[in-house]
């Protein structure tokens, strides 16, 4: 199983995908590859915006996209597929939209037959057993908060260690508290912008200059760097 769960897709004053792009390039290779890209996040773009986005980047690395979104047969497009990609964006519509068009279990079963996953943000938050740890506002009905399952710790994307200025409300840690409460066996990786999970060869790798705090039911909250074994995590 090869996986690269990103946390966000641009930072702050950076051309959009800009810095995981090198990344990519060494997750997929140099090999000339058509990545079906799934859009469902979107909410106040098109579809065909989102994949012109992705398209020009993924252009510069040597790959081609095409957006899942012009298939007739979803499930048949991830069953051909050579690589997955997964947009960030609300994860609601994006479960919603992938539990419509009945895309779990096909890219479950693509994936853990050897088809490379990448995902960032929602995207990333969709490679975890549920959407419960989205910062996402739920704004539709997603048909089910069971995700795709391709590891067995949740991802809080995006996560952040304060609020912000004059902001009154609970933490992001404070939330991440009252989900591991009611899910005591579960492991939270809250993931930094910047960073990223890499998971290959049933080894995984945080890859960016920031620390993934990692928090499980009874435990201190611990911070892990890129030099630390995440490989618990897998088990």
């Amino acid at each position: 199983m090869k996986l690269l769960l990103i946390s966000n897709s641009t930072m702050p004053g950076e051309a959009y995908l800009d810095y995981p792009k090198h990344e990519i390039k060494k997750f997929l290779g140099d090999k000339t590859l058509t990545v079906l890209f799934i859009p469902y996040a979107a909410v106040t773009f098109s579809f065909d915006e989102y994949e012109q986005k992705v398209a020009e980047r993924f252009a510069e690395l040597g790959y081609v996209v095409r957006s899942i979104h012009h298939f007739k047969d979803p499930v048949q497009a991830v069953h051909e597929a050579e690589v997955i990609v997964v947009g960030g964006g609300n994860t609601w519509q994006l479960v919603r939209m992938m539990n419509e068009n009945k895309l779990m279990d096909a890219i479950r079963e693509k994936v853990l037959g050897g088809t490379p996953y990448i995902g960032w943000s929602a995207g990333a938050n969709v490679a975890c057993p549920t959407l419960r740890t989205t910062n996402d506002m739920p704004v539709v009905d997603p048909k089910g908060f069971d995700t795709i399952g391709l590891v067995s710790f949740q991802i809080n994307p995006h996560y952040l260690d304060v609020n912000p200025e004059g902001h009154g409300g609970e933490t992001r840690e404070q939330r991440i508290e009252e989900f591991i409460t009611l899910n005591p066996e579960v492991y939270v990786v809250g993931l930094r912008e910047g960073t990223m999970l890499r998971v290959e060869d049933q080894q995984m790798h945080l890859i960016g200059n920031r620390t993934a705090r990692i928090f499980k039911k009874g435990a201190t909250p611990i911070e892990l760097s890129s030099a630390d074994d995440f490989g618990f995590l897998l088990k």
